[in-house]
């Protein structure tokens, strides 16, 4: 089985390299041209060598004196072979490095792009921490043997040379070498079918490491409010220590195998010596012979350890390109349609469910997806504003998510101005709706940079009139610097409610036909969500007409009263519609909901007295209270 597993990897591993090269031709072929240069400068100068020692020293030390001519030619030849061994190290190291880096930063693109790529399902099932380690120190470990991979095919040729000067020279000597050099690669086999294992292991333990740290730090308000924090760092301690106990295996490893790399081309060495002289006494070969000879073993041992390099590096590679591949061969994309929805004047759009079902895929493969969604059917006029309210679970945000398909239904369909979204073109649905989500999230840069998100065409006046709609304007002004503010990952210097008035502003700022607002303005006091929602039902340039159709997922009585239809929905179905006052008359479940709500938001009005946002403590945990 162990034999088997280091076929596997061996061949595997030769398969990643063979792609390489396949992507790297060029730079391969430059990188590969130097370790050759490098390498039979090395055969020259061990004969080099022993034409010195043979022919110019000892007859020199006979005679008593040098040659100035000769003495300067022997310069000269050792200068000529060290300029052009200097010139093969630097096309080598140039070229594998350059090869190298290249194909790690290709492939950082390729899994980053096939992330956006992927539907929001795929990422449910995959954790931050593996997948940012997929995209670093797995990209890495698949490309590592790259830097040492010319290196050894420039020795494998300087090999093949070696071998053929030997027998040139001398049938025994060549003997001695070629029971030396096999034992080098069968010992660089064991050592690879010694390490596969254990480098894997430490690969996937990488990626655990990286997971816990980040959903540690991620969840660093849950973690400090509950008291975790020893508990979570125990939990990193664990996984970390295990992480370094198998990075000590693959060091002892190398601790063993290491010596006995730099110990055989050395004993090679001792061998020649003896063969050697007892050949010399033959008269079998000359001392220039012998020199070369020895020489030679004794250069050939650092260039020989380049091939174990990449054979010790494979199963490391292995492991790394087979978690790269998983996230490039995953299947699930949503491709795009090639119509386009011509917003230029159009006005609202129009947003029509009808008979979509929906279920979110099961974890493992084996078991068989929950339907979310069931016999799903409503419109959005264009125009108007529609609030989805329900009990928790009831599938309110998988129906935001299928209005701005980030999602696809099982059946039925979800289409804008009587077009099915699957059809319209990426950029066409994204200028024509979008979605501001429960949780705002805003990037690490200025207000400026978080809402026109380099977008043609939103300038500074668009960005100012997208914050008045969102109700965000006077806030922003009064910040140090304006639009130039810096806001901190995450936004950790906004309090809540200023976070999510900015994502509306972002999404305000596209000039959308169709808003979605998923519970978008919970952090936000009743007026100021009720001042926004009229803003957007009637805009300010052209007074009585929409900015957009809305649909908003609501709890608040106040929010749901200005909607002109409410759709209530129970266990994925749609169970009444009408306006807010018919469904109290009518929907006894939507009465105890509604009425719940409030007496939540009285609760909660009567316990935050404060009526203000409270700013972030310094170490980035925040305490709000509703604006």
């Amino acid at each position: 089985m162990a034999s088997r597993t280091s076929r596997d990897v061996l061949s595997r591993g030769l398969g990643v390299l063979r792609q390489a090269i396949r992507e790297q031709p060029r730079i391969f072929t430059v990188a590969v041209v130097g370790s050759v240069l490098f390498g039979g400068m090395i055969i020259v100068s061990a004969r080099v060598v022993g034409s010195v020692i043979g022919d110019v020293a000892l007859p020199a030390i006979e005679r008593g004196e040098v040659g100035a001519g000769t003495l300067a030619l022997a310069a000269t030849a050792l200068f000529g072979i060290s300029v052009l061994r200097v010139a093969g190290i630097f096309g080598r190291r140039l070229g594998a490095g350059y090869m190298q880096y290249r194909l790690q930063a290709s492939y950082r693109r390729r899994v980053t792009r096939r992330y956006l790529e992927l539907p929001l399902s795929w990422h449910h099932r995959n954790s931050t921490g593996t997948l940012l380690s997929n995209a670093n120190s797995d990209v890495e470990a698949a490309w590592y043997p790259i830097a040492p991979l010319p290196f050894a095919v420039g020795t494998l040729v300087m090999l093949v040379g070696a071998i053929v000067s030997l027998f040139a020279t001398d049938w025994a000597l060549a003997l001695v070498g070629l029971a030396v050099f096999p034992a080098l690669f069968a010992l660089n086999v064991v050592y690879s079918r010694r390490m596969a294992p254990r480098q894997a292991r430490a690969q996937r333990l990488r990626a655990e490491v990286s997971g816990i740290a980040h959903e540690s730090f991620d969840g660093a308000l849950v973690v400090k409010t509950m008291g975790r924090e020893a508990q979570e760092t125990a939990r990193f301690a664990g996984r970390a220590g295990e992480l370094r106990d198998s990075l000590i295996a693959v060091g002892r490893l190398r601790g063993i195998f290491d010596p006995l790399l730099e110990t055989l081309p050395s004993l090679g060495t001792l061998a020649v010596l003896v063969v050697g002289a007892f050949r010399l006494r033959q008269g079998a070969i000359s001392v220039t012979e012998l020199v070369s000879v020895a020489f030679l073993f004794t250069v050939l041992a650092f260039p020989v350890r380049a091939i174990g390099w990449v054979l010790a590096e494979l199963p490391r590679s292995v492991a790394g390109w087979d978690r790269v591949r998983r996230v490039l061969d995953a299947t699930g994309e949503m491709p795009y349609g090639q119509r386009v929805l011509d917003a230029a004047g159009a006005g609202p759009a129009t947003l029509t469910f009808s008979d979509v079902h929906f279920s979110y895929p099961p974890a493992e493969a084996h078991q068989t997806g929950a339907q979310v969604l069931g016999e799903v059917g409503f419109t959005v006029p264009a125009g108007r504003t529609v609030a989805l309210v329900g009990p928790t679970g009831a599938g309110k945000s998988t129906i935001a998510s299928l209005a701005v398909r980030l999602v696809d239904p099982d059946s039925g369909t979800v289409s804008l101005d009587g077009v099915d979204v699957r059809e319209l073109t990426a950029a066409s649905l994204a200028g024509t709706v979008a979605l501001v989500a429960q949780v705002p999230f805003v990037f690490d840069d200025t207000v400026r940079a978080n809402i026109a998100l380099d977008r043609q065409g939103i300038d500074d006046e668009a960005v100012w009139a997208a914050l008045r709609l969102a109700e965000a304007d006077g806030f922003v002004a009064a910040l140090p610097d304006g639009l130039d503010t810096m806001v901190g990952e995450r936004g950790t210097s906004l309090s809540g409610g200023q976070r999510q008035r900015l994502t509306l502003a972002r999404a305000l700022a596209g000039r959308p036909r169709l808003l979605v607002l998923d519970d978008a303005t919970s952090a936000v006091d009743p007026r100021v969500e009720a001042a926004i929602l009229a803003g957007l039902r009637s805009s300010t340039a052209e007074p009585g007409v929409p900015v957009a159709s809305i649909l908003v997922v609501a709890y608040r009585r106040a929010t749901i009263a200005l909607a002109d239809e409410v759709i209530y929905v129970e266990q994925g179905r749609v169970i009444a519609r009408g306006t807010h006052t018919e469904l109290l008359a009518t929907v006894p479940g939507y009465v105890d909901l509604v009425t719940a709500y409030e007496q939540a938001e009285v609760d909660r009005a009567q316990e935050s007295s404060y009526g203000d946002d409270v700013a972030p403590l310094p170490s980035g945990l925040e305490i709000e209270v509703d604006r």
